[in-house]
């Protein structure tokens, strides 16, 4: 669990269209194997420290001929935003794809001094 030090908690989220593989044949969608797709995220103001972030699949349009195999997170989460990221693999065919996220951290607090 994370304790929050700060009077003054920030919550921000959104929805993203990762990819629309079909349209133009994209790797999601003919490839095969390791595949991935990687989306950068701003969030709308700075985070006094990296943010707690959570990511779902909102939407996804994925061929019923071959198994279903997905994995998506969140990486490299700092002050500012995060990547959001999208694998699958083997014969998986994922035609495209929306994820929805979440982050709930500090925020600098207005009141509070930086002398040095």
């Amino acid at each position: 669990m994370r304790r929050l030090q700060s009077g003054t908690v920030g919550i921000d989220h959104g929805d993203v269209v990762l990819f629309s593989d079909f349209e133009h044949d994209g790797d999601m969608w003919r490839g095969e194997g390791p595949r991935q797709n990687r989306q950068a995220v701003v969030f709308a103001t700075p985070y006094l420290n990296p943010p707690h972030v959570q990511v779902s699949i909102s939407m996804w349009d994925i061929s019923n001929k071959t198994n279903t195999r997905v994995d998506v997170q969140a990486e490299n989460i700092t002050n500012s935003g995060f990547d959001i990221v999208f694998r699958t693999w083997a014969d998986t065919q994922v035609a495209r794809a929306r994820v929805a996220w979440t982050s709930i951290g500090e925020l600098p607090n207005d009141d509070g001094w930086d002398l040095y």
